[in-house]
Protein backbone atom coordinates (compact mmCIF):
# COMPACT_ATOMS: atom_id res chain seq x y z
CA UNK A 1 0.00 0.00 0.00
CA UNK A 2 0.89 3.56 -0.62
CA UNK A 3 1.80 5.67 2.12
CA UNK A 4 -1.48 7.82 2.34
CA UNK A 5 -1.20 11.31 0.98
CA UNK A 6 -2.16 14.37 2.58
CA UNK A 7 -5.88 15.54 0.92
CA UNK A 8 -7.01 19.27 -0.06
CA UNK A 9 -10.47 20.96 0.62
CA UNK A 10 -11.17 20.13 4.52
CA UNK A 11 -11.55 21.99 7.93
CA UNK A 12 -11.96 21.41 11.31
CA UNK A 13 -15.19 21.74 13.03
CA UNK A 14 -16.07 23.08 16.87
CA UNK A 15 -17.32 19.61 18.06
CA UNK A 16 -13.35 18.16 17.21
CA UNK A 17 -14.71 16.11 13.93
CA UNK A 18 -13.26 17.32 11.01
CA UNK A 19 -15.29 18.19 7.49
CA UNK A 20 -14.35 16.88 4.20
CA UNK A 21 -15.25 20.24 1.07
CA UNK A 22 -14.21 17.84 -1.33
CA UNK A 23 -18.19 17.40 -2.71
CA UNK A 24 -21.73 17.71 -1.27
CA UNK A 25 -21.72 14.39 1.04
CA UNK A 26 -19.41 16.98 2.97
CA UNK A 27 -18.98 14.01 5.55
CA UNK A 28 -17.84 14.78 9.20
CA UNK A 29 -15.38 12.32 10.38
CA UNK A 30 -13.47 11.46 13.77
CA UNK A 31 -10.46 9.72 13.99
CA UNK A 32 -9.95 6.75 11.73
CA UNK A 33 -13.62 7.26 10.17
CA UNK A 34 -13.55 7.47 5.94
CA UNK A 35 -15.92 9.00 3.82
CA UNK A 36 -18.72 7.90 1.84
CA UNK A 37 -15.93 7.67 -1.13
CA UNK A 38 -14.19 5.74 1.15
CA UNK A 39 -10.96 6.61 -0.27
CA UNK A 40 -10.35 9.82 2.23
CA UNK A 41 -9.86 8.79 5.85
CA UNK A 42 -8.71 10.93 9.33
CA UNK A 43 -5.92 10.11 10.50
CA UNK A 44 -5.52 12.63 13.58
CA UNK A 45 -5.30 15.89 12.73
CA UNK A 46 -5.75 15.98 8.92
CA UNK A 47 -7.36 14.35 5.84
CA UNK A 48 -5.48 11.54 4.00
CA UNK A 49 -5.75 10.35 0.65
CA UNK A 50 -5.53 6.12 0.52
CA UNK A 51 -5.18 5.56 -2.60
CA UNK A 52 -2.54 7.89 -4.15
CA UNK A 53 -0.25 6.36 -6.40
CA UNK A 54 -2.40 3.25 -6.64
CA UNK A 55 -4.67 1.90 -9.66
CA UNK A 56 -6.94 -0.70 -9.96
CA UNK A 57 -5.48 -1.15 -13.49
CA UNK A 58 -4.59 0.79 -16.81
CA UNK A 59 -6.03 0.02 -20.71
CA UNK A 60 -5.24 1.60 -23.86
CA UNK A 61 -9.31 2.30 -25.15
CA UNK A 62 -10.16 3.98 -28.21
CA UNK A 63 -11.25 7.89 -27.33
CA UNK A 64 -14.74 7.12 -28.16
CA UNK A 65 -15.14 4.65 -25.15
CA UNK A 66 -15.07 7.47 -22.95
CA UNK A 67 -17.42 8.53 -24.62
CA UNK A 68 -16.17 11.65 -26.98
CA UNK A 69 -17.09 11.73 -30.06
CA UNK A 70 -15.52 15.38 -31.06
CA UNK A 71 -12.30 15.19 -28.69
CA UNK A 72 -9.69 13.75 -31.09
CA UNK A 73 -12.14 10.97 -33.15
CA UNK A 74 -9.90 7.97 -33.66
CA UNK A 75 -7.16 8.64 -31.05
CA UNK A 76 -5.86 6.48 -28.39
CA UNK A 77 -6.30 7.09 -24.76
CA UNK A 78 -4.59 5.46 -21.75
CA UNK A 79 -7.27 5.07 -18.94
CA UNK A 80 -6.96 4.08 -15.26
CA UNK A 81 -8.53 4.60 -12.14
CA UNK A 82 -8.57 3.55 -8.04
CA UNK A 83 -11.64 2.25 -6.16
CA UNK A 84 -14.66 4.17 -4.59
CA UNK A 85 -17.13 6.45 -5.46
CA UNK A 86 -18.82 9.47 -3.47
CA UNK A 87 -21.98 8.49 -5.20
CA UNK A 88 -23.65 5.33 -4.36
CA UNK A 89 -24.88 4.37 -7.92
CA UNK A 90 -28.21 1.10 -7.68
CA UNK A 91 -26.74 0.23 -11.12
CA UNK A 92 -23.27 1.10 -11.29
CA UNK A 93 -21.76 -0.53 -14.35
CA UNK A 94 -18.66 -0.44 -12.20
CA UNK A 95 -19.67 -1.60 -8.72
CA UNK A 96 -16.88 -3.93 -8.41
CA UNK A 97 -14.67 -0.96 -8.62
CA UNK A 98 -16.60 2.05 -7.30
CA UNK A 99 -17.77 -0.35 -4.14
CA UNK A 100 -15.07 -2.38 -3.33
CA UNK A 101 -13.34 -1.87 -0.14
CA UNK A 102 -10.75 -4.11 -1.27
CA UNK A 103 -7.28 -2.77 -1.19
CA UNK A 104 -6.07 -5.71 -3.00
CA UNK A 105 -8.21 -4.14 -6.32
CA UNK A 106 -5.17 -1.80 -6.27
CA UNK A 107 -2.08 -3.64 -8.27
CA UNK A 108 -0.77 -1.03 -9.85
CA UNK A 109 1.76 1.43 -8.60
CA UNK A 110 1.99 4.37 -10.51
CA UNK A 111 3.68 7.76 -9.89
CA UNK A 112 2.33 10.42 -12.23
CA UNK A 113 5.55 10.76 -14.32
CA UNK A 114 5.05 6.66 -15.30
CA UNK A 115 1.76 7.49 -16.35
CA UNK A 116 2.77 9.98 -18.59
CA UNK A 117 6.01 7.75 -19.36
CA UNK A 118 3.48 4.79 -20.58
CA UNK A 119 0.84 6.94 -22.39
CA UNK A 120 3.40 8.15 -24.72
CA UNK A 121 5.09 4.78 -25.00
CA UNK A 122 1.98 3.65 -26.24
CA UNK A 123 1.00 6.44 -28.83
CA UNK A 124 -1.63 7.58 -27.08
CA UNK A 125 -3.01 11.38 -27.61
CA UNK A 126 -4.74 11.94 -23.90
CA UNK A 127 -4.87 10.26 -20.65
CA UNK A 128 -8.19 9.48 -18.83
CA UNK A 129 -9.10 9.45 -15.05
CA UNK A 130 -12.26 6.71 -15.16
CA UNK A 131 -13.43 3.59 -14.45
CA UNK A 132 -14.42 5.15 -11.16
CA UNK A 133 -14.63 9.22 -10.51
CA UNK A 134 -11.51 10.81 -10.32
CA UNK A 135 -13.04 13.77 -8.30
CA UNK A 136 -12.27 11.40 -5.02
CA UNK A 137 -8.78 10.72 -6.04
CA UNK A 138 -8.23 14.67 -6.98
CA UNK A 139 -5.30 15.21 -6.04
CA UNK A 140 -3.33 12.40 -7.75
CA UNK A 141 -5.31 12.81 -11.05
CA UNK A 142 -3.99 16.69 -11.15
CA UNK A 143 -0.37 15.55 -10.50
CA UNK A 144 -0.85 13.06 -12.98
CA UNK A 145 -2.66 15.79 -15.49
CA UNK A 146 0.76 18.08 -14.85
CA UNK A 147 2.82 15.21 -15.73
CA UNK A 148 0.77 14.24 -19.00
CA UNK A 149 1.31 18.02 -20.09
CA UNK A 150 4.54 18.55 -19.63
CA UNK A 151 4.48 15.19 -21.68
CA UNK A 152 2.72 16.67 -24.15
CA UNK A 153 -0.65 14.92 -23.86
CA UNK A 154 -4.00 15.68 -23.35
CA UNK A 155 -6.03 14.79 -20.34
CA UNK A 156 -9.72 13.36 -19.92
CA UNK A 157 -12.76 13.00 -16.80
CA UNK A 158 -15.01 10.56 -16.88
CA UNK A 159 -17.12 11.93 -14.05
CA UNK A 160 -20.64 12.31 -12.39
CA UNK A 161 -19.60 16.07 -11.89
CA UNK A 162 -20.52 15.97 -7.73
CA UNK A 163 -17.80 18.36 -6.40
CA UNK A 164 -18.09 22.03 -4.54
CA UNK A 165 -17.43 24.93 -6.60
CA UNK A 166 -13.56 25.21 -4.84
CA UNK A 167 -12.37 22.18 -5.68
CA UNK A 168 -13.84 21.83 -8.57
CA UNK A 169 -12.39 24.91 -9.92
CA UNK A 170 -8.89 23.48 -9.25
CA UNK A 171 -9.59 19.81 -10.67
CA UNK A 172 -10.46 21.08 -13.72
CA UNK A 173 -8.31 23.64 -14.37
CA UNK A 174 -5.78 20.50 -15.19
CA UNK A 175 -8.19 18.80 -17.70
CA UNK A 176 -8.47 19.16 -21.10
CA UNK A 177 -12.04 17.51 -21.96
CA UNK A 178 -14.69 15.81 -19.95
CA UNK A 179 -17.66 13.37 -19.92
CA UNK A 180 -20.19 14.35 -17.62
CA UNK A 181 -22.53 11.78 -16.82
CA UNK A 182 -25.86 13.37 -16.31
CA UNK A 183 -27.78 10.29 -14.59
CA UNK A 184 -31.23 11.87 -14.80
CA UNK A 185 -33.21 15.13 -15.27
CA UNK A 186 -35.18 14.65 -11.61
CA UNK A 187 -34.09 15.37 -7.91
CA UNK A 188 -36.32 11.92 -6.99
CA UNK A 189 -33.71 9.79 -9.24
CA UNK A 190 -30.90 11.41 -7.71
CA UNK A 191 -32.20 10.80 -4.10
CA UNK A 192 -33.56 7.22 -4.79
CA UNK A 193 -30.91 5.61 -7.12
CA UNK A 194 -27.62 7.73 -6.52
CA UNK A 195 -27.61 8.97 -2.56
CA UNK A 196 -26.85 12.27 -4.01
CA UNK A 197 -28.84 15.62 -5.67
CA UNK A 198 -29.28 17.04 -8.91
CA UNK A 199 -28.40 20.58 -8.99
CA UNK A 200 -24.95 20.24 -8.20
CA UNK A 201 -24.50 18.13 -11.45
CA UNK A 202 -25.96 20.65 -12.98
CA UNK A 203 -24.29 23.37 -11.51
CA UNK A 204 -20.76 21.69 -12.57
CA UNK A 205 -22.03 20.75 -16.34
CA UNK A 206 -22.45 24.69 -16.43
CA UNK A 207 -19.41 25.90 -14.87
CA UNK A 208 -17.26 23.77 -17.33
CA UNK A 209 -19.45 25.08 -20.51
CA UNK A 210 -19.33 28.59 -19.93
CA UNK A 211 -16.43 29.17 -17.65
CA UNK A 212 -13.88 27.04 -18.73
CA UNK A 213 -11.61 25.57 -21.76
CA UNK A 214 -12.52 22.40 -20.76
CA UNK A 215 -14.25 20.20 -24.10
CA UNK A 216 -17.58 18.91 -22.16
CA UNK A 217 -19.73 16.12 -24.13
CA UNK A 218 -22.33 14.84 -21.67
CA UNK A 219 -23.58 11.05 -21.28
CA UNK A 220 -27.26 9.90 -19.97
CA UNK A 221 -27.45 5.92 -19.26
CA UNK A 222 -31.28 5.29 -20.27
CA UNK A 223 -32.76 2.69 -17.70
CA UNK A 224 -36.18 1.53 -18.35
CA UNK A 225 -38.49 2.82 -16.50
CA UNK A 226 -36.70 4.65 -14.00
CA UNK A 227 -35.48 7.72 -16.35
CA UNK A 228 -36.37 6.96 -20.08
CA UNK A 229 -39.83 8.47 -20.24
CA UNK A 230 -40.10 10.56 -23.10
CA UNK A 231 -41.26 13.33 -20.79
CA UNK A 232 -38.02 13.28 -19.02
CA UNK A 233 -35.75 13.16 -22.31
CA UNK A 234 -37.47 16.27 -23.50
CA UNK A 235 -36.54 18.51 -20.43
CA UNK A 236 -33.08 16.73 -20.09
CA UNK A 237 -32.18 17.50 -23.71
CA UNK A 238 -34.05 20.99 -23.42
CA UNK A 239 -32.12 22.34 -20.88
CA UNK A 240 -28.75 21.05 -22.80
CA UNK A 241 -29.60 23.14 -25.82
CA UNK A 242 -30.84 26.19 -23.68
CA UNK A 243 -28.69 26.79 -20.87
CA UNK A 244 -25.21 25.35 -22.38
CA UNK A 245 -26.24 25.45 -26.07
CA UNK A 246 -27.08 23.04 -29.31
CA UNK A 247 -23.43 22.05 -29.92
CA UNK A 248 -22.92 20.29 -26.82
CA UNK A 249 -22.70 16.86 -27.63
CA UNK A 250 -25.17 14.40 -25.99
CA UNK A 251 -25.09 10.60 -25.46
CA UNK A 252 -27.72 8.02 -24.65
CA UNK A 253 -26.16 4.66 -23.56
CA UNK A 254 -28.04 1.35 -23.62
CA UNK A 255 -27.71 0.00 -19.60
CA UNK A 256 -27.52 -3.41 -19.15
CA UNK A 257 -28.53 -5.18 -15.80
CA UNK A 258 -25.72 -4.62 -13.17
CA UNK A 259 -25.72 -4.61 -9.15
CA UNK A 260 -28.60 -3.84 -7.52
CA UNK A 261 -31.10 -3.48 -10.75
CA UNK A 262 -30.93 -7.09 -11.86
CA UNK A 263 -34.76 -7.17 -12.27
CA UNK A 264 -34.11 -3.87 -14.88
CA UNK A 265 -34.24 -5.69 -18.51
CA UNK A 266 -31.70 -3.99 -21.07
CA UNK A 267 -31.71 -0.65 -22.62
CA UNK A 268 -33.88 -1.40 -26.27
CA UNK A 269 -32.12 -0.13 -28.77
CA UNK A 270 -35.83 1.53 -29.74
CA UNK A 271 -35.58 3.68 -26.85
CA UNK A 272 -31.94 4.87 -27.83
CA UNK A 273 -33.47 5.84 -31.21
CA UNK A 274 -36.31 7.62 -29.66
CA UNK A 275 -34.35 9.72 -27.16
CA UNK A 276 -32.28 10.99 -30.17
CA UNK A 277 -35.15 11.91 -32.23
CA UNK A 278 -36.34 13.80 -28.94
CA UNK A 279 -32.83 15.75 -28.36
CA UNK A 280 -32.90 16.45 -31.70
CA UNK A 281 -36.03 18.09 -32.14
CA UNK A 282 -35.15 20.17 -28.46
CA UNK A 283 -32.06 22.02 -31.05
CA UNK A 284 -29.36 19.28 -30.33
CA UNK A 285 -26.78 19.15 -33.05
CA UNK A 286 -24.70 16.23 -31.93
CA UNK A 287 -26.73 13.51 -29.88
CA UNK A 288 -25.00 9.83 -30.13
CA UNK A 289 -26.39 6.18 -28.89
CA UNK A 290 -24.00 4.28 -27.22
CA UNK A 291 -24.00 0.09 -26.16
CA UNK A 292 -25.56 -0.32 -29.18
CA UNK A 293 -24.79 -0.77 -32.98
CA UNK A 294 -26.46 2.58 -34.35
CA UNK A 295 -24.77 3.77 -37.54
CA UNK A 296 -27.28 6.79 -37.51
CA UNK A 297 -26.23 7.41 -34.21
CA UNK A 298 -22.51 6.77 -33.89
CA UNK A 299 -22.08 9.58 -36.78
CA UNK A 300 -21.29 12.83 -36.83
CA UNK A 301 -23.60 14.93 -38.94
CA UNK A 302 -22.88 18.59 -40.08
CA UNK A 303 -26.26 20.34 -38.03
CA UNK A 304 -26.23 22.36 -41.40
CA UNK A 305 -26.38 20.90 -44.91
CA UNK A 306 -26.83 17.46 -42.88
CA UNK A 307 -23.59 15.61 -44.91
CA UNK A 308 -21.94 12.60 -42.87
CA UNK A 309 -18.27 14.13 -41.65
CA UNK A 310 -17.54 10.95 -39.18
CA UNK A 311 -18.84 7.43 -39.88
CA UNK A 312 -18.20 5.26 -37.05
CA UNK A 313 -18.55 1.06 -37.09
CA UNK A 314 -18.27 1.04 -32.96
CA UNK A 315 -15.39 2.34 -32.46
CA UNK A 316 -13.91 2.29 -35.46
CA UNK A 317 -13.26 5.38 -37.99
CA UNK A 318 -15.01 4.57 -41.23
CA UNK A 319 -14.68 7.88 -43.02
CA UNK A 320 -13.47 11.30 -41.69
CA UNK A 321 -13.96 14.38 -44.02
CA UNK A 322 -13.91 17.32 -41.36
CA UNK A 323 -11.17 19.99 -42.95
CA UNK A 324 -7.73 20.24 -40.46
CA UNK A 325 -9.59 23.52 -38.67
CA UNK A 326 -12.77 21.42 -37.87
CA UNK A 327 -14.85 22.47 -40.69
CA UNK A 328 -17.59 20.78 -42.93
CA UNK A 329 -15.94 20.06 -46.50
CA UNK A 330 -19.49 20.95 -48.52
CA UNK A 331 -21.24 24.21 -46.51
CA UNK A 332 -17.95 24.97 -44.37
CA UNK A 333 -19.92 25.17 -41.14
CA UNK A 334 -17.73 25.15 -38.34
CA UNK A 335 -17.99 21.76 -35.80
CA UNK A 336 -17.94 22.17 -32.40
CA UNK A 337 -14.82 19.97 -30.52
CA UNK A 338 -11.12 19.40 -30.78
CA UNK A 339 -10.13 17.72 -34.17
CA UNK A 340 -7.01 16.90 -35.46
CA UNK A 341 -5.67 17.15 -39.48
CA UNK A 342 -6.91 13.39 -39.64
CA UNK A 343 -8.79 10.94 -37.71
CA UNK A 344 -6.60 8.14 -35.42
CA UNK A 345 -6.43 4.98 -36.83
CA UNK A 346 -6.49 3.09 -33.27
CA UNK A 347 -10.20 0.90 -33.82
CA UNK A 348 -11.68 -0.51 -31.68
CA UNK A 349 -9.13 -2.34 -29.40
CA UNK A 350 -8.73 -2.66 -25.98
CA UNK A 351 -5.12 -2.79 -24.53
CA UNK A 352 -4.62 -3.87 -21.14
CA UNK A 353 -1.41 -2.80 -20.09
CA UNK A 354 0.47 -2.64 -16.55
CA UNK A 355 3.07 -0.24 -15.72
CA UNK A 356 6.20 -2.20 -14.16
CA UNK A 357 8.29 -0.17 -11.92
CA UNK A 358 5.69 2.54 -10.81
Amino acid sequence: MATPHPARWWHALDDGRLQCDLCPQECKLRDGQRGACFVRRRDGSQLVLTTYGLASGFCVDPIEKKPLAHFYPGSSVLSFGTVGCNLACRYCQNWDISTSRDADRLQDAASPASIARAATQWGCRSVAFTYNDPVIFAEYAMDAADACHEAGLKTVAVTAGYVNPEPRREFFAHIDAANVDLKSFSEEFYTRLTRSHLQPVLDTISYLVHETPVWVELTTLLIPGHNDSDDEVRRLSGWVASELGPDVPLHFSAFHPSHHLMDVPPTPPATLRRARRIAREEGLHHVYTGNVHDPDGETTWCPECGQALVRRDWYQILEYRLTADGRCPDCDTVIAGCFADAAGDFGHRRIPVHLAGG
